[in-house]
């Protein structure tokens, strides 16, 4: 065996000794060698897709779910580009990838050779890094550099903020070893980095306190962030010494129970695009911060971000780990480098300074929308539940007479969405299917959310309280291609899970090759809601009111999911009515059976209508 054929057979075991226990590759001429060294290592799990964007976001769903990185591997050509789609979002989710992309010799590059284009760099500034491997290892130092740029492609994927990383391997014929060739991993000389966590000096963190003090008004806003059982009782401890408001996307995952088997915190919440759509100016000012506390990524909720554009605090402190932070309502004051977990921790400790400030608001329990509706011949809406915002105890504290206002407001939401989502007059549509699927959702089960409309549906609704479902969206690009690969990467990746995919007709049907694979996910289910549009199209502000919104913004299909469903062996269940829905979903949801997929037929029309009377009814709730 040449030595170059040597130096890339010990990449597997680089990338084992450093953690990566997952390959996902898509079948070529010019990575056999990258190939037959990884789907021979003993300690790594190679799985073959033949559609690279796929391949890429299954790989994506894989190091999302087992929260470490995975490889991909892929031929020459256009092949990587494939996977430039979910390098993007695994760059912005900051979802560790190592990107192996097989490549002609430097030589042969732009010679009109067969399935060659230019590979360095592939992904510019959406990978954290890219390598070149050497194209000869033959010389001892040429070895020692190919291992080193494993190494340190690795460690530079895994290191916070994690992301994807190229490694392109220029390779020569022979591609392929000898019938009765063995091959040997390693021994190999491997980097390690070992992760820190940073702490605030003690002068720092008086500061802090003393900030949080002096300041009534502090809110803390939560963007999309993995769910971590110490994250959440920090900011349970922070927000009831500190009397703080903390509000969620769905995606923040924050809505789930602590590790103590209680409901999530009484001062989280989640409603926001529900109360901040009233369009009273009062309660826009009763909300309003002076001190903006972030953490994570990004938010769905339009309504929040306009409003902390639009009633800026005067100061904006994000907690952040390190690298690159965004001023997403253009009011940031302060970068604070620590893990939000240790930052909430360490300003919750015991501190005179706090005593206190820990007397509870007492509020009304929230009303959840339940699993029964209104009976069938019932024409009445519930009564509308009052939202008394403007009336603080007279025992109130500073600090409680700006808690109160938050929890009055999700409180009321809360009351009236169920109100509203339980009447007996509306027609058969795809809000409220996403409502009652909410509620038959299994405990526990990853639920994955398409973007488009599903993942709207889904923020505004909620999840039942102290359900302990997580929950994943592809927010990091916000595009529809690969959020069906995605729910199948974490199918793969957690066997024993229930995992959920909430999708509409255009992401499902351009990302079909997700399920174009020999491995079975008995865990998956799909709930499609297919309007044989672009829905959303007809909901936002702009597309509606063109004459252009038939043909060229919906973009119009009649097909449905019957044959996908056959060709991959999945339970198929078609669904045209509310009652047909009732009796489906236990049956869909049930463990036993296998991979399930429940198409809901819907009118695209009559959704945008009836969303449109859910938003004139919280307009003129007040």
């Amino acid at each position: 065996m040449s030595n170059s054929l040597q130096a890339v057979h010990n990449i597997p075991e680089i990338c084992a000794q450093l953690g990566i226990t997952d390959v996902v590759l898509s079948p070529g001429s010019r990575c056999a060698p990258l190939t037959i060294a990884f789907a021979r290592h003993p300690a790594i799990t190679v799985r073959t897709v033949p559609d690279e964007r796929a391949a890429a976001f299954i790989g994506l769903g894989l190091a999302q779910a087992q929260r470490r990185a995975v490889a991909l591997v892929c031929t020459s050509g256009t092949a990587g580009l494939n996977y430039a789609p979910a390098v993007a979002e695994a760059f912005f989710q900051q979802i560790p990838l190592v990107v192996f992309t097989a490549d002609r010799p430097p030589e042969w590059i732009d010679q009109l050779d067969g399935q060659t284009i230019r590979q360095t760099d592939l992904f510019g500034r959406h990978a954290k890094g890219s390598f070149t491997f050497p194209a000869d290892t033959s010389h001892p130092d040429a070895g020692w550099h190919a291992a080193r740029l494993v190494s340190e492609a690795v460690n530079l994927a895994q290191q916070f903020p994690a992301g994807p990383v190229q490694l392109n391997v220029p390779l020569r014929e022979p591609f392929y070893p000898k019938p009765d060739e063995e091959l040997a991993f390693g021994p190999v000389k491997v980097t390690r980095e070992l992760p820190g966590r940073p702490q605030l000096p003690a002068a720092t963190l008086r500061e802090l306190r003393d900030t949080l003090h002096d300041t009534a008004r502090v809110l803390v806003v939560s963007g999309q962030h993995p769910a971590e059982v110490p994250l959440r009782l920090a900011l349970r401890e922070f927000a009831t010494a500190w009397q703080v408001p903390v509000v969620g996307d769905l995606i923040a995952n924050l809505h789930q129970p602590a590790a103590t088997g209680h409901n999530q915190h009484p001062r989280f919440t989640g409603r926001q695009d529900v109360f901040l759509t009233v369009p009273e100016p009062g309660l826009k000012d009763a909300l309003r911060p002076e001190l903006l506390i972030t953490f994570g990524q990004s938010l769905i909720s339009k309504a929040l971000k306009l409003y902390l554009r639009q009633h800026r605090p005067a100061q904006h402190w994000h907690i952040q780990q390190a690298g690159p932070v965004a001023d997403t309502f253009q009011s940031l004051t302060q970068v604070i480098r620590m893990e939000p977990a240790d930052f909430f921790a360490a300003l919750s400790a015991e501190n005179e300074d706090i005593h206190g400030l820990t007397e509870s608001v007492a509020l009304p329990a929230p009303t959840e929308p339940g699993r029964n509706v209104l009976p069938p011949d019932a024409t009445r809406v519930a009564p509308r539940p009052r939202l008394n915002w403007s009336a603080p105890a007279e025992a109130d504290t500073a600090k409680a007479a700006y808690l109160r206002p938050w929890l009055a407001a999700e409180n009321w939401a809360t009351g009236l969405l169920a109100g509203f989502m339980q009447r007996a007059d509306q027609p058969f549509n795809e809000f409220t299917t996403i409502s009652r699927a909410l509620q038959q959702l299994p405990d526990g089960a990853a639920l994955h959310l398409a973007n488009s409309m599903a993942v709207r549906y889904a923020n505004i609704l909620g999840l039942p309280a102290g359900h302990g479902a997580e929950v994943f969206a592809n927010r990091g690009t916000s595009g529809i291609d690969g959020c069906t690969s995605t729910t199948v990467g974490a199918a793969l990746a957690q066997p024993a899970r229930p995992v959920v995919l909430f999708t509409g007709d255009v992401a499902f049907f351009y990302d079909r090759n997700a399920f174009w694979h020999n491995y079975p996910t008995p865990n998956l289910r799909v709930i499609l809601l297919n309007n044989h549009a672009g829905g959303i199209f007809r909901i936002i502000d702009g597309p509606r009111q063109q004459p252009e919104l038939e043909e060229f913004f919906e973009t119009r299909q009649l097909l449905t999911a019957a044959n996908t469903a056959r060709d991959f062996g999945l339970r198929y269940f078609p669904i045209s009515s509310f009652t047909e829905l009732e009796a489906a979903l236990p049956v869909f949801f049930a463990p036993e059976g296998g991979a399930a997929l429940l198409e809901v037929f819907t009118d695209s029309k009559t959704n945008a209508e009836f969303f449109e009377q859910y938003r004139t009814f919280v307009r003129t709730s007040l």
